[in-house]
């Protein structure tokens, strides 16, 4: 007893002509079908050059195209003939002329000559499958698909949802659960024939050829029906990547394939030399003998499909950049973010350099100039300091500046005046730790000597943008660790608020701040914002600051009651 190979060749010729004499040379006869869209010329060459094998033989020839009926005909006809030509042999194998064999071809006789009445065939229903893609699980069996999804996409889609909306239905034949899996299996003499030579082919047939993706289907439905002994798995080493679209295997996959111990892998580039000669040649035959576990590089794959889908953290590839949100997180490392804060300290950015050993940058997104750390005119990546540079895409600039940055924690200065363009991806980012004293711009338009009227204009702008900022920040959708104190709050008790700012940079938290950065005098601050309301613009982010703190009018706050002994 022997196995059969039944092989399907459309292109690449040469190499499926290579892989016939390797099955031959370790004694399994091989019926080939060669798509009928091959060029007639093409294919008496192809032929001739077999007629030295009387173990080669060729089926009629059927138009193949992907999703449709024409590859389950072609199956059939081959494997009819095997078993009409071949009465020694015992299983049938599936394979394409894109497949090649891993192990040598004893190893895969004597695999199944101890399980002579074991099917391999992937076979699961539709609720069981995570791979189907396009939309179409158990609705591949219930509607009619006679446009090609390739050729007719337009009249795929629109029969498709003409069937739904008019909710027309096929009815599965009696007896007959759908399944679906992989079409390259190897099934026993038994099973195979039984499908072939059933009372109800025609029947099953006329069903089978509008289903969408029938080879998917047909001989996986059939065997539950036949088999007595099912192992739901192939032999053949498949991947597919997130589009269902399968991986090809090159030359530097070699020790990956290796480490697979399939008998057959497929999808093989045609100009890998280097695995053709190492898998064709006697290099196969220092393979293990072991159990075919195309788990064990699962892994390597799903991070693959990973990588090229999500990518990491922050990068932005040309793969994904077309789409929004295709992007693994907006920014590849934590970063924070100050406002009000150089508005209200003497020297801030040198204290937080010192308290937290980050790098510290002015405003990025100032008007005038984009204020690098130091205030360099260009940073890391070859980063300039000009303003309309950065603007022409202030996403990528911030995303460019953190990733170039790694390692290195990044703080920089934001407010009112800075250009807006990314307050909302900052709010959205999981990375970023926003904070916030509200109403601190109001802080250098009272230390101006600009005539009140400008002041008043320019208050009434700054506080609307930062108004909107906040929302951002507020909002549902915002992602970001963020901590907001109006102006009245945050100088109530300043030490604890940049104690936990610093503990969060720092990761540390018994550590005290011995020394605070310098507060700017705010004498006469309250008069000036109660001048903005009399000119009719009412300050009302920085909270309720009080108009003179230090007039004879002010009541003292009442002292805390204490016990005396």
């Amino acid at each position: 007893m022997t196995v059969g190979i039944v092989m399907l060749v459309h292109t690449a010729l040469d190499r499926a002509e290579q892989v016939i004499r390797h099955w031959v040379a370790g004694g399994c006869p091989v019926v080939i079908h060669v798509d009928k869209s091959v060029k007639a010329a093409t294919y008496n060459a192809f032929v001739a050059s077999l007629s030295d094998l009387p173990t080669v033989l060729f089926s009629k020839r059927h138009r193949c195209e992907w999703g449709t009926w024409g590859i389950v005909a072609a199956s059939q006809s081959a494997s009819e003939l095997m078993l009409e030509k071949f009465p020694d042999v015992r299983h049938v194998y599936l394979a394409s002329g894109s497949c090649l064999p891993l192990r040598p071809v004893k190893e895969l006789r004597r695999y199944l000559d101890a399980r002579p009445r074991t099917d391999f065939i992937e076979s699961a229903t539709t609720a069981d499958v995570p791979w189907t893609v396009g939309g179409l699980d158990f609705e591949r069996f219930t509607l009619r698909f006679p446009f090609s999804w390739r050729k007719h996409r337009l009249l795929f889609d629109k029969y498709v949802e003409f069937q739904r909306k008019m909710k027309i239905r096929r009815r599965i034949p009696a007896g007959l659960v759908p399944h679906m899996g992989s079409q390259w299996w190897c099934l026993t003499r038994q099973t195979l024939s039984a499908i072939l030579q059933a009372p109800d082919r025609e029947m099953y047939d006329r069903y089978f050829r509008r289903v969408w993706i029938p080879d998917e289907s047909y001989f996986q439905s059939l065997s539950r029906v036949y088999s007595q002994n099912i192992e739901s798995r192939s032999l053949t080493l498949s991947k597919f990547d997130f589009q269902g679209k399968p991986h090809i295997f090159y030359d530097d996959h070699l020790q990956l394939l290796r480490r697979s111990d399939c008998f057959v892998a497929r999808k093989i580039w045609p100009h890998a030399d280097r695995l053709y000669d190492t898998f064709l040649g006697d290099a196969a035959g220092a393979m293990k003998g072991s159990e075919p576990n195309p788990g064990k590089i699962d892994r390597i794959f799903a991070k693959a499909v990973e990588r090229r889908t999500r990518g990491r953290p922050g990068l932005y590839m040309q793969s994904r950049y077309p789409h929004m949100n295709w992007e693994n997180g907006f920014s590849s490392s934590p970063y924070s973010v100050f406002e009000g804060f150089t508005e209200l300290f003497e020297d801030f950015e040198p204290w937080l350099a010192k308290a937290t050993g980050g790098r510290v940058h002015g405003h990025l997104f100032a008007p005038e100039r984009v204020e690098f750390d130091g205030r360099q005119a260009a940073f890391s990546g070859a980063m300039s300091d000009n303003p309309k540079i950065r603007d022409y895409n202030a996403r990528m600039f911030l995303t460019n500046l953190i990733w170039n940055t790694r390692g290195e924690r990044q703080c920089f200065q934001f407010g009112p005046r800075d250009s807006q363009y990314v307050s909302w991806d900052m709010a959205k980012d999981p990375n970023a730790q926003i904070s916030v004293i509200s109403g601190a711009w109001a802080v250098p338009l009272f230390q101006s000597n600009r005539n009140f009227a400008d002041i008043r204009t320019e208050a009434a702008h700054l506080q609307r943008v930062e108004s909107d900022h906040l929302h951002a920040l507020r909002s549902t959708y915002a992602k970001a660790r963020i901590r907001i104190w109006t102006m009245v709050e945050f100088i109530e008790s300043p030490m604890e608020a940049l104690q936990n700012i610093v503990d969060e940079i720092t990761g540390k938290s018994v550590r005290r701040l011995t020394e605070a950065p310098r507060m700017i005098d705010l004498t006469g601050f309250g008069q000036f914002l109660q001048n903005l309301k009399n000119q009719g613009m009412h300050p009302y982010l920085m909270g309720d600051f009080p108009v003179d703190p230090t007039s004879g009018t002010a009541q003292p706050k009442p002292r805390k009651p204490y016990l005396v002994r």
